[in-house]
């Protein structure tokens, strides 16, 4: 049986080859919006505008993976955190480096065909170096950069085409400082290793003759390095004021960069209504009076209020809708003020992918103190509710549920069973230190999730890492006035990975649940095959079997697999591909290699 299946995908792999060789289609919507019928390519960051990030291929299968082994080892030089989505289209590989470089690469022997070297303006860098991902279309590369540009290249050559700004650097106002924090604690030791402001890291999204893409870096927080060097963060410290400015998702012409619209994440209706319980019914540890009462004082709050974009929308193209989350309010942590419910921080949104409309918000967490933006991209598909197919779009949050909503409202349909523990959730700082659980990494951080929509299974990659969060006072000093932070620091030890099956037929069921020793950050890979592939922060990229969660097969790859794997095919094989490159912020083993795995010849 598992002869003839090797057999058969080696006959899909053939015919999608031969068809996408004798074509070579250039990519225009039409390849877009037909992307899941594109076995052999991975031309969107998501595989298809519904970010099921799921590969018909199937030559690699539990029968056959065993013999996996690398094909090439392409290096970047780089050695920095490595989140990136390759994209693969007609043999050429397409992927962001750290600092937003761009690489085009045969995707069959790993030679480079060409680099761009991005030279970033910023004098800082808000969050990192790490990119996600370029984009593809009408014989452009696009590419969203730490420094809040968006550029677009050749798609031959790797020359510039266009270069503009998202954002004036001027416009992402003030910033939390150190400084002010005082020197004395020796809980906020440590380099500040990031803090608000602006920036872009997450692939763009084309559709409709537009590139569209979103801010990093508002609502970030001031973040330390831990004083243990190669350790993970040490601490996030938001302090009460005013800090940045809304985030946003905008559009803009694919062939000239011009602005078209753009989507502000938080908006002058931002106080809504107060709520003191989720909308799927569990407290908020909130004190609904005195933000009322400071409400009046802090009606402005809303033009600093955070809310990034950590990932590219999922699209419909049948409603020319968007969907996505969006990050937590600013200042991280610090409700005071910011009385009300922060809308649209911390939601599930869709957006008119036209206009910048928005047609529905559902918020996972009102009034966020715990830092629990919605990261991870949501995917659609469809599902049997209730009897009836349902179109649906389902999001793995930091919370340790994975929520399943009615796609063309809203509506909350169920979320699943949680696949990490939960502990004190939603419980407010204190002075003494309350450990929560997630913590500030979830759950499910901006790992991207896989969907089989024909199985009716979600692959999640998450981590169990609760953090101790803390309100404090520095006193006021001669001049100075009175300062009020709170910090919120992940634990050092207990932490681990999860990766869990999620059976969506079942209303969400934990059907399997693999534990690995570190927490699992980087995103998920499934497969027709039976297979699903993640990476380790300790350098395993491994293969799973789908059905049951037995590991099959893993390859250490010698820096952290922090990034998405990918499947793609050249003349007629089957290739899997991940960057490896680790992750500072979370303490893992940092490179610069891309390596392709194949069967032997």
């Amino acid at each position: 049986m598992r002869r003839k299946l090797a057999c058969l995908g080696l006959t899909l792999i053939l015919a999608a080859s031969i068809a996408t060789a004798a074509s070579a289609a250039p990519i225009d919507d039409a390849r877009l919006t037909a992307a899941d019928g594109d076995a052999a390519n991975w031309v969107l960051p998501g595989r298809d505008y519904g970010n099921q990030r799921f590969s018909p291929l199937d030559q690699v299968n539990v029968g056959t993976v065993k013999g996996l082994v690398p094909k090439w080892i392409y290096q970047t030089g780089y050695a920095a955190t490595f989140q990136t989505t390759p994209l693969v289209a007609d043999g050429v590989m397409y992927l962001s480096a750290p600092f937003s470089h761009v690489i085009a690469i045969d995707a069959k022997t790993g030679v480079e065909r060409w680099r761009y070297e991005h030279k970033a303006t910023a004098k800082k860098l808000c969050c990192g170096p790490a990119n996600r991902g370029v984009a593809l279309g009408y014989g452009r590369v696009y590419v969203a950069t730490v420094d809040a540009r968006l550029v677009a290249l050749d798609q031959a050559t790797g020359k510039p085409v266009w270069d503009v700004k998202l954002a004036e650097a001027a416009d992402d106002g003030p910033s939390e400082d150190r400084a002010s924090l005082g020197q004395g604690d020796l809980m906020l030791k440590g380099e500040v290793s990031g803090a608000t402001g602006i920036g872009a890291n997450s692939a763009p999204l084309v559709y409709d003759g537009k590139v569209i893409v979103g801010i990093t870096g508002v609502g970030y927080g001031l973040h330390l390095d831990s004083d243990r060097p190669g350790a993970p963060l040490g601490a996030v410290v938001g302090v009460a004021g005013r800090y940045g400015r809304p985030g946003f998702l905008a559009a803009f012409d694919a062939q000239t960069g011009k602005p078209v619209w753009t989507f502000d994440t938080t908006q002058a209706d931002w106080e809504g209504e107060f709520r003191q319980e989720t909308p799927y019914g569990v407290r908020l540890d909130r004190d609904i009076p005195a933000e009322k009462a400071a409400a009046p004082a802090h009606k402005d709050a809303w033009k600093f209020g955070g809310g990034s974009i950590w990932h590219a929308p999922a699209l419909d193209p049948k409603t020319g809708l968007l969907f996505l989350g969006i990050g937590n309010p600013s200042p991280q942590s610090a409700g005071e003020s910011r009385p009300g419910d922060n809308l649209y921080t911390s939601s599930l949104v869709a957006i008119e992918a036209k206009t910048g409309k928005l047609v529905w918000h559902y918020q996972q967490v009102p009034h966020d103190m715990w830092g629990y933006d919605v990261a991870s991209p949501p995917s659609l598909f469809s599902l049997d509710v209730d009897g009836r197919p349902t179109e649906v779009v389902g999001q793995a949050s930091k919370l340790g549920w994975y929520f399943v909503h009615e796609r063309a409202t809203g509506k909350l349909l169920f979320k699943s069973e949680p696949y990490v523990p939960q502990s004190n959730l939603f419980r407010a700082p204190t002075a003494e230190g309350i450990v929560i659980a997630p913590g500030v990494g979830g759950g499910v951080n901006w790992s991207p999730a896989s969907v089989d929509a024909r199985a009716g299974v979600a692959f999640v990659a998450a981590m169990h890492w609760p953090a101790t969060y803390r309100a404090q006072t520095l006193p006021a000093q001669g001049d100075k006035p009175e300062v009020r932070f709170f910090s919120i620091e992940p634990v050092k030890d207990g932490t681990y990975g999860v990766l869990a099956a999620i059976d969506l037929k079942a209303g969400g069921r934990i059907k399997w649940r693999q534990t690995t020793p570190r927490p699992l950050i980087g995103g998920v890979l499934a497969t027709a095959g039976g297979l699903v592939f993640n990476g380790e922060g300790d350098g395993d990229l491994a293969a799973f079997d789908a059905s049951s969660g037995e590991k099959l097969w893993r390859f250490n790859c010698g820096a952290g697999v922090n990034a998405p794997p990918i499947a793609y095919a050249v003349d007629g094989r089957q290739y899997v591909a991940a960057a490896a490159g680790g992750s500072q912020i979370w303490g893992f083993r940092q490179g610069g290699a891309v390596i392709a795995f194949g069967l032997p010849d």
